[in-house]
């Protein structure tokens, strides 16, 4: 069995028997119609289920996979789906994939429910790729050592030339890993130049920043108030946080998907 703190630190693809549910039969007598109206659950009896285990329920449906509840928890600040029989007996935590789309409906629904107040992000210290009046923002998390921010930066360049709409705004967050990308960080955001960011990307030598600043600190706690724990990370208009390197392509799909537009300004 699995140890119950696998809910705790939201690891993926964990099975979980409950031993304090009183196990319910498998076979209720759904036979001569769907399930979903044979068992109910609210928010009160999963809480009571998965007491201790979470900070709390914030949701409960019928989920796509039959014979499951889709339960939206809670821990820490952070916010997942996960997966309970109809029995109340076994909780299932960890990617469900649709084979017929190839997507994770886990994946998805995780990033709509921990989406974020874009208004709330100073951008003071952002350098800029695009038209700075741009009617979209994308901020962007980068690190100036980071590989695959190198990589995503021509993406980012690819989908303003299609869209002069849009604009990045680039907030330097150094990763821990890479030390010299500090100094480097802060070397941009004195200069405020999105052309010492791409020279650092591409191996060149910058100067000494020219002033002194605490911006990479406020960036970090930024950072972890929003859950961003990697570079580069998108944050769409309408607050979904997509972490990891993006083609254009993808980026521009997501805008066009009617979600990402939403905040515009």
């Amino acid at each position: 069995m699995f140890r119950r703190f696998a809910l705790l630190a939201f690891v993926p693809t964990a099975l979980l028997l409950t031993p304090r549910v009183v196990p319910a039969s498998m076979s209720p007598g759904c036979a001569d119609k769907p399930c979903a109206e044979c068992h109910t659950l609210d928010r009160a009896e999963a809480e009571k289920l998965l007491l201790g285990l979470v900070d709390r329920v914030v949701a409960v449906r019928n989920g796509a996979v039959p014979g499951f509840y889709e339960l939206d928890l809670e821990k820490g600040g952070r916010k997942l789906p996960v997966y309970l029989h109809y029995s109340k007996r076994y909780l299932v935590t960890g990617d469900v994939v649709d084979l017929k789309t190839q997507q994770s409906l886990t994946n998805e629904r995780m990033i709509d429910l921990n989406r974020v107040d874009v208004a709330t992000i100073p951008l003071d210290d952002a350098v800029v790729i695009g038209d700075p009046n741009a009617a979209v923002k994308i901020i962007v998390f980068d690190d100036p050592e980071c590989p695959f921010c190198q990589k995503i930066h021509p993406e980012m360049k690819a989908v303003v030339a299609q869209r002069p709409d849009v604009a990045f705004w680039i907030k330097l967050l150094p990763l821990k890993i890479h030390p010299n990308a500090r100094k480097k960080a802060e070397a941009i955001i004195c200069a405020k130049s999105a052309q010492m960011l791409e020279d650092s990307l591409a191996g060149k030598e910058l100067p000494e920043p020219s002033c002194e600043t605490d911006q990479v600190d406020k960036n970090e706690r930024e950072a972890s108030r929003l859950g961003v724990r990697s570079t580069p990370t998108l944050i769409l208009p309408d607050g979904r946080v997509m972490p990891g390197y993006k083609p254009a392509a993808k980026i521009l799909g997501l805008l066009a998907e009617g979600k990402g537009e939403q905040a515009k300004k």
